[in-house]
């Protein structure tokens, strides 16, 4: 009998649709849907740090992806088993007491506090130092020990903490919040129950401090000592949470209509992106997949009952159960990659665009094209003019904190910054040095896990640029002195949540089983070249030397 599963993979800048075979993991079709309010850069505010999204852009994108792919795909739809949710996170959003978005309500309908406060956004630094500095105060348990040992701006509590400070309206209308994660899953199923809801294991165990040796979220006194709303939410939130191998409901009456589906379809437990794309890179023990776009998100498995109780420090957490049942999913990440070379893209094309807009000789046609023209050719010349480079001393040392850092040891007070700037770094040095410095800012977080006893034998790339930029990924190998290999699938966060459907729906009976028949092959291994290794670890020390002078000027 033919049974087919689709996973939907919300990321930063658009959700991915994908519908997989359960028989042998064949990818039939797969549709990207941008959000339109969020590429207008409505609701946002980077100087600020204030990044929002309206779960509007969400919902068409489900409609548009999973209705686009089954028409590609040709499939029956009643063989269309399940579906499973990934997103971003945290990423939570205030809701209703019926587990509606409060920007949906009357008055709250372009109020970007009542929207998705995106992983990105660092509005909550203060708050998450308070946090992190009541968790120092309290001698009756360490509610940080299994998350890293800091509480970061981009996490649930402090976004929670700070949107009710600024926003009086949005304290008393919300009822309860969600991450991302949860918020699309109980919206498609038809048991609008929320105090039974299967909440993500996944979601709560790395960003809401939930751990099963407290009992679940941190006690009411010390939410309390934070602010007393905090205390009557956490009875509208859970106590039990799920992995992603469990069944959330089945799909409402009112999607399966708007997608061609029927009410039998089941709806898998949500979890995070990085966490899926794990699954679909097939990841083993002693092995570090790496998800990489605007940040990145790297990901751990570990079947060490001693993960229990030894707390790794400095990453973002360590939850049993967040990847794969039965072992401990260990997170850590940069919370700039991809987005640190499009900062400097922009830089450049900036005054491009803003002279080609004063020439009065060329139509506003040609002016479209040739600003069309230098997007598309302008990251693939510096990539080329860079990696041919051979003169070390007009490379500058960068730092990759251009958003923060995540990892080890969240500091999202901490900035981007260059040293050795000289007459001779152009256009093409600069970029270099940015590529040098997201790999060694993935090298930094390397060396923590492995201090920490973790051993890493290889490294597996996920995501558009380990697919499209040979050069960074050789780079990375170099730098970190380890094989990286490349997942074949171009949705493998998708594909994790679709290898998660298929175990929620009992076609496979694990999470294991389902990866060893549906996970990702591999298009290409790159190895360390040994010359550009030892010249890399000679910049390293000036990326480590630069690192420890702005850090302690931006903490004195």
């Amino acid at each position: 009998m033919n049974s087919y599963v689709i996973g939907l993979d919300f990321g930063t800048d658009s959700v991915r649709a994908l519908i997989v075979d359960t028989s042998n993991g064949e990818e039939l079709a797969h549709s990207v849907y941008n959000y339109e309010k969020w590429s207008k850069g409505l609701f946002c505010n980077p100087k600020i740090n204030q990044f929002r999204q309206h779960p509007s852009d969400h919902f068409k994108g489900i409609e548009n992806t999973v209705k686009e792919v089954i028409s590609i795909s040709k499939v029956n739809t009643d063989d269309v088993k399940a579906l499973t949710i990934d997103t971003t996170g945290s990423s939570p959003i205030a809701i209703t007491n019926e587990g509606k978005a409060l920007v949906f309500e009357e008055g709250f309908e372009d109020n970007p506090n009542a929207m998705v406060i995106l992983w990105k956004d660092h509005t909550a630094l203060f708050e998450a130092n308070e946090i992190n500095d009541l968790v120092k105060k309290e001698k009756k348990l360490d509610y940080l020990k299994f998350s890293g040992g800091i509480y970061s701006s981009e996490w649930f509590w402090a976004k929670i903490l700070h949107i009710i400070r600024i926003d009086k309206d949005v304290k008393k209308d919300a009822y309860s919040w969600m991450e991302h994660c949860d918020y699309i899953t109980f919206s498609l199923i038809e048991d609008k129950n929320l105090s039974i809801f299967k909440r993500s294991r996944c979601a709560a165990g790395h960003k809401a401090m939930w751990h099963e040796s407290w009992g679940g979220l941190p006690d009411k006194l010390f939410l309390s000592s934070l602010d007393p709303y905090l205390s009557g939410l956490r009875d509208r939130l859970y106590k039990e949470t799920f992995t992603s191998d469990y069944a959330a409901g089945n799909l409402s009456i009112e999607w399966a209509k708007k997608l061609g589906l029927n009410t039998q379809t089941i709806v898998g437990v949500g979890t995070f992106d990085a966490h899926a794309g794990a699954l679909g890179a097939k990841v083993v023990d002693q092995t570090l997949v790496k998800v990489m776009g605007t940040s990145t998100c790297d990901i751990m498995i570990s079947r060490s009952p001693s993960m229990s109780k030894k707390a790794i420090s400095g990453i973002c957490g360590q939850v049993d159960g967040s990847v794969i049942p039965g072992c401990y999913g260990l997170e850590a990440g940069q919370s700039a990659f991809g987005d640190l070379l499009a900062w400097f893209i922009k830089i450049i094309e900036w005054p491009l665009e803003n002279t080609l807009k004063k020439i009065s000789s060329i139509d506003e046609k040609q002016k479209k094209q040739l600003i069309r023209i230098i997007k598309d050719n302008l990251l693939k010349d510096l990539t080329d003019s860079a990696s041919k480079l051979k003169d070390d001393n007009a490379i500058p040392t960068a730092l990759d904190w251009i958003n923060g850092r995540r990892t080890p040891d969240a500091n999202q007070n901490l900035k981007a910054a260059f040293s050795n700037l000289t007459l001779g770094s152009g256009a093409r040095e600069i970029f270099l040095s940015l590529v040098f410095a997201i790999c060694f800012g993935s090298k930094k977080i390397i060396d923590r896990l492995e201090d920490e006893g973790l051993k890493i034998k290889k490294i597996i790339g996920v995501g558009g640029i380990a697919r499209k930029s040979p050069f960074i990924m050789q780079t990375l190998s170099n730098v970190l002195d380890l094989p990286v290999e490349v997942c074949r699938s171009y949705q493998t966060p998708a594909l994790g949540a679709a290898i998660c459907a298929s175990v929620a729906s009992g076609i496979h009976k694990s999470i294991p089983d389902a990866i060893t028949v549906m996970g990702s092959d591999f298009d290409k291994v790159y190895y360390p070249e040994s010359e550009k290794v030892i010249r890399l670890k000679e910049m390293f020390l000036k990326y480590e030397q630069l690192s420890r002078v702005v850090e302690d000027e931006l903490n004195n």
